[in-house]
């Protein structure tokens, strides 16, 4: 099987910054899509930022212009960079990973624990 460890939320003040990371472990065959969700409270998950093996990158219309997702494919890791937050983008972060384990044969979604972000005003 595949885990996601992410690490890097925490507390900033609106117009601060702060840097996810998820890596991946585990059985891992390949890892298709990667990227971020979050669920503020009382709402649904959303996705936040997404990018493929080859870099392609997809953004929610909210933080298109303030956040950037990147990928080290060599690590089985993904980096959401978070600038200019925004008390609005209080909610818990969670990894996400489209993979294949050793074994399967299919891709299955994986998600980590998730990590807290609260922005301030």
């Amino acid at each position: 099987q595949v885990q996601l460890v992410e690490s890097g939320g925490g507390l900033v003040q609106a117009g601060g910054t702060l840097r996810l990371s998820c890596a991946a472990s585990g059985s891992i065959f390949s890892i298709d899509l990667m990227g971020w969700y979050r669920q503020a409270p009382g709402r649904e998950r959303e996705l936040a930022a997404t990018i493929t093996t080859n870099g392609f990158k997809a953004y929610v219309d909210s933080v298109k212009a303030r956040f950037t997702i990147s990928r080290d494919n060599a690590k089985n890791t993904v980096f959401l960079q978070m600038d200019n937050l925004e008390p609005e983008d209080t909610a818990v972060y969670y990894c996400y990973a489209r993979a294949r384990a050793h074994r399967m044969l299919l891709n299955l979604d994986y998600w980590g624990q998730g990590t807290q972000v609260t922005v301030s005003s």
